[in-house]
C-alpha cells in the first residue's frame, strides 16, 4: 500500500469507495421489477405481522381474531392469482372493519393487504383489493357512528394509500417490462437489418462474379485463346472468394461492419461491370456525369443498381447493346440502364436482385422503376437524392 500523504486518508478513501460500490449495487438491484416486488412484499408482511400481533385492545372483536389474517394470507399464496387476490381483499376488509379509533394502527395492516391484493390482481384494471378495503372502511365508520364513537375516517386514507402505492408499482413494473421488450425488439430489428444487408451483399457481389465466370467460360469455348479465358475465370474466382471470406467474417461476428473490398468508384461501372457483357459481344456505352453530387453511400447505391441491371442483361436479356447513363438533374442523380434485348417479362417477379434495388433506393429516399424500352428491351431507372453539401 502506498504511503499515506495525509493522516487518515486511506481509511476515508476506502469508506467512500465502499459506500459508492454498495450504493451502485443497490441501485442496480432496484432496477429489477421482480426484485423490487419481492422486497415490497417482505416489508408489507413484516408490517402486517407486527401490527396484528401487537394489537391488544380497541378492536371491535377479540384481538386474537386479527391474527387470523396471517395463516389465511399464507395459505392464499398456494391459490391461483385471481383467488389469491380475492382472499387478500377479504382480509383487508376484515382488518379495516374491526379497527377502531383506539386501534388505528390496524389501518397499516389494511393498507398492506390492499397493496398485496392489487399487486397480485391479474386484471388490467385491478379493483378487488380496493373495493374490499373500502367496504371494510365503510363498515368501521358505520360501527363507530352506531356506537357513538364519532367520525372514524382513517381506514379510508390507509386503504387509498395502499391502493395508490400498488398502482404505482404496477405502472413502474409495466414500464420497465415495456422498456426491456422495446430493447429486445430494437435488437432483433438491428439483427434482421444486418441479415438483410448481408444477403444483399452476397447476391450483388458474389452473384456478379459468378455470372462473370459463367460468361467468361462460355466465351472461352469459342475463343482462339482459351488460356486467357481460364485466367480471367481464375481472377474472378479469386475475387469472389475474397469477397466471400469478408462476408463470412461478418457472419461469425455480427458486430463487424460489412465491408467488401475497397469502396467502388463510378468509373468501375465501365471498367469492371461492363466487361462480362463485352465478352459476350454486347456493345456497352457508359456515360457518367463527372459531378453527380453523390456521397460515398450514394455512389455505392448507384454502383450496386448498375451491377444488378448489367448482370441481369448478361443472364437474360439476349441483347446486342446496352447503355448506362448517370446525370444530375436538380437535386437528384438520375441513373438509367437500358438494353435492346427481349424486354422484361410480362409479370416480373421480385427476386433477390430487384428486391435489393428497391431496398437500396428506399434507404436513400429515392425512387426506381422497371419498364419496357421503346423499340424493345428493358429500362431500369433510379432517382437518388444528391448529398447535401
Amino acid at each position: 500500500m502506498p504511503a499515506d500523504p495525509v493522516p487518515g486518508y486511506w481509511p476515508v478513501f476506502r469508506l467512500v469507495t465502499e459506500t459508492v460500490r454498495v450504493t451502485t449495487g443497490i441501485r442496480e438491484r432496484l432496477r429489477d421489477p421482480e426484485r423490487v416486488r419481492r422486497l415490497a412484499y417482505a416489508a408489507v408482511v413484516l408490517i402486517i405481522a407486527a401490527v396484528v400481533t401487537t394489537v391488544e385492545d380497541g378492536v371491535s372483536v377479540p384481538s386474537g381474531w386479527a391474527w387470523l389474517v396471517l395463516p389465511v394470507g399464507l395459505g392464499a399464496t398456494a391459490l391461483r392469482p385471481r383467488y389469491r387476490t380475492l382472499v387478500f381483499a377479504v382480509c383487508a376488509g376484515f382488518v379495516a372493519i374491526v379497527s377502531t379509533g383506539e386501534s388505528v394502527q390496524l389501518g397499516l395492516a389494511a393498507a398492506g393487504l390492499v397493496f398485496v391484493s392489487v399487486c397480485e390482481d391479474p386484471a388490467r384494471h385491478p379493483w378487488l383489493g380496493w373495493v374490499g378495503g373500502l367496504v371494510g372502511a365503510a363498515g368501521a365508520l358505520t360501527t363507530a357512528l352506531l356506537n357513538g364513537r364519532g367520525l372514524y375516517e382513517q381506514p379510508f386514507f390507509f386503504v387509498t394509500a395502499g391502493y395508490l402505492l400498488a398502482i404505482l408499482l404496477r405502472s413502474w413494473s409495466r414500464g420497465r417490462a415495456l422498456t426491456r421488450e422495446t430493447d429486445d425488439l430494437r435488437g432483433q430489428a438491428a439483427w434482421l437489418e444486418q441479415r438483410t444487408n448481408l444477403a444483399r451483399e452476397l447476391h450483388d457481389v458474389v452473384g456478379h462474379h459468378v455470372t462473370a465466370m459463367v460468361v467468361q467460360a462460355e466465351a472461352g469455348q469459342l475463343s482462339d485463346d482459351p488460356g486467357a479465358a481460364l485466367r480471367a475465370i481464375a481472377g474472378s474466382g479469386r475475387t469472389a472468394l475474397s469477397e466471400l471470406d469478408t462476408l463470412v467474417v461478418h457472419l461469425r461476428d455480427p458486430d463487424a461492419s460489412i465491408a467488401v473490398s475497397a469502396p467502388p468508384r463510378l468509373s468501375d461501372i465501365d471498367e469492371l461491370l461492363a466487361q462480362p457483357l463485352r465478352q459476350q459481344g454486347v456493345t456497352v456505352r457508359v456515360q457518367l456525369d463527372p459531378e453527380p453530387g453523390l456521397d460515398e453511400i450514394g455512389v455505392l447505391t448507384a454502383y450496386r443498381i448498375a451491377q444488378e441491371a448489367l448482370t441481369n442483361i448478361a443472364r437474360h436479356a439476349k441483347a446486342t447493346a446496352a447503355w448506362v447513363e448517370l446525370v444530375r438533374v436538380g437535386d437528384h442523380a438520375h441513373l438509367r440502364i437500358s438494353d435492346d434485348g427481349i424486354g422484361p417479362p410480362r409479370a416480373p417477379t421480385s427476386g433477390s436482385g430487384l428486391l435489393g434495388i428497391g431496398e437500396r433506393v428506399s434507404a436513400r429516399g429515392g425512387s426506381w422503376e422497371l419498364s419496357q424500352r421503346p423499340g424493345g428491351g428493358t429500362v431500369v431507372q433510379a432517382n437518388l437524392p444528391v448529398a447535401n453539401r
